[in-house]
């Protein structure tokens, strides 16, 4: 650890909880203690000591084209010449909204917040209100911020009410939210049938990100449409992670589905706070001041998020191939890398990748939900992450979050890395 990163550190900890502003920051899932970032540039971080590393964070997903991407800077420094924040609307968050609707077929109308937390809790206070229902049904694994009705674990069994996941959240509460298990149709299936017409909504992330990268299994995802629908439940989509990412529709445009509320968050800022929630129309004008449900945000739709926003989407249309594509193809490279790497030398896995987002498991068993993800093998991912970290490469520091990748890392950026993940391996 570095001396100066030490030192802030105990610093920071007699004035912020744990010293972090967000727990997996503080290196508690792999032992020690974080570095502090000096600066940031392109595919790499520097941190206060003079270290620089390849990272694979991306201050998790909103740094598409990595970090301070010019189009970004000079687009935040052009609008913060007029002002910061008004609190009155602007011209941005009208483009915003617009841009969104025409890329996300399912989304007609589209609320700005400032976080993905507040686009999900507020997502699941309309769908109360326009189903007029209490229930909703999430997965285990599944993390939608951090709101009371959504800060639940599943409790014993897969069809069990959940029970409160942090202290603070009323245990009457988060009853109203049951948990599933995820890929498991025959729970699903049960818990409408006992319950269906006092369920609200399903919120699922499209392709759950927040316990490694989990697939759906073919066919569930349709079952949560169509389960929804026979029941009057809405299905709202968290793509917070992958919306905007995965490509123009992020996951509900790769398969071909219509949610009837979506979340997002992350690459609409451009590396700003900020969240969106929309869908259908009808349900949309439910919200205040046009209908009873009421969502608010003092700075929601701000002019530098929806700039810094706009111009990363602009990069990424453009181009033949487009920025999704050049991605794609980063992705399946790296992936590839990884597995022959791994292969060869024996060491057991399992390596998930879609577009710009991975993850390596130190299991070979199949990853179908949390439980598998927890049963990878601890102990070898720290030795690996510590190894990594000391060769200039930054991965996640948790075994339950995704890798991203972004427009500023090359192939030659990638195969460093390879060859960094060899030396590692070999040290462990």
């Amino acid at each position: 650890m570095s001396t100066l990163s030490s030192k802030l550190f105990a610093e920071a900890k007699k004035y912020i909880p744990g010293g972090v502003n967000s727990p997996v920051r503080a290196f508690k899932n792999v032992g020690g203690e974080p570095f502090f970032v000096r600066r940031a540039k392109g595919c790499r971080v520097t941190d206060i000591d003079g270290k620089t590393y390849i990272d694979f964070i991306g201050s998790w997903g909103p740094n598409i084209l990595g970090h301070a991407p010019v189009e970004v800077t000079n687009a935040i420094h052009h609008v913060a010449k007029d002002g910061i924040s008004f609190g009155i609307p602007n011209p941005h968050e009208v483009d915003m909204a617009k841009t969104i609707t025409q890329w996300v077929p399912s989304v007609e109308k589209v609320r700005m917040t400032s976080s993905g937390t507040e686009a999900t809790m507020s997502a699941i206070r309309l769908a109360r209100g326009f189903t007029k229902r209490d229930y909703i049904v999430k997965f285990d694994g599944c993390y939608h911020g951090h709101s009371d009705s959504l800060l639940v674990a599943a409790g014993s069994g897969a069809l069990t009410h959940g029970e409160p996941d942090s202290a603070g959240v009323p245990k009457a509460f988060a009853e109203k939210t049951i948990v599933l298990s995820y890929n498991d149709p025959a729970a699903l299936t049960k818990i409408f049938e006992e319950k269906g017409d006092q369920i609200a909504a399903i919120i699922v992330e499209s392709y759950p990100a927040n316990a490694g990268l989990v697939f759906p299994k073919e066919g569930y995802l349709d079952l949560l449409s169509s389960i929804t629908k026979k029941y009057g439940a809405l299905l709202i989509f968290d793509e917070v992670m992958t919306g905007f990412r995965l490509g123009k529709a992020g996951v509900q445009g790769l398969e071909n589905l219509t949610p009837d509320i979506s979340c997002f968050g992350k690459v609409i800022g451009g590396g700003l706070p900020v969240g969106a929630f929309g869908g259908r129309a009808d349900i949309m004008d439910f919200i205040a001041p046009l209908g009873p449900v009421y969502q608010a945000g003092t700075l929601s739709g701000n002019p530098l998020a929806m700039a810094a926003g706009l111009s990363q989407l602009h990069v990424l249309s453009r181009g033949t191939p487009d920025g999704f594509a050049q991605l794609d193809a980063l992705g399946k490279h790296f992936a590839a890398g990884i597995r022959s790497l791994l292969t060869a030398k024996g060491v057991p896995h399992s390596v998930n990748q879609v577009g710009s987002m991975f993850c390596i498991y130190f299991t070979d068993r199949e990853i179908i939900n949390v439980d598998d993800v927890m049963k990878q093998d601890m102990e070898f991912f720290k030795k690996f992450f510590w190894a990594c970290l000391d060769r200039g490469v930054y991965i996640a520091p948790s075994p339950y979050e995704t890798g991203f990748l972004s427009l500023a890392h090359s192939i030659p950026d990638l195969d460093d890395t390879l060859t960094v993940f060899e030396e590692a391996l070999a040290a462990i």
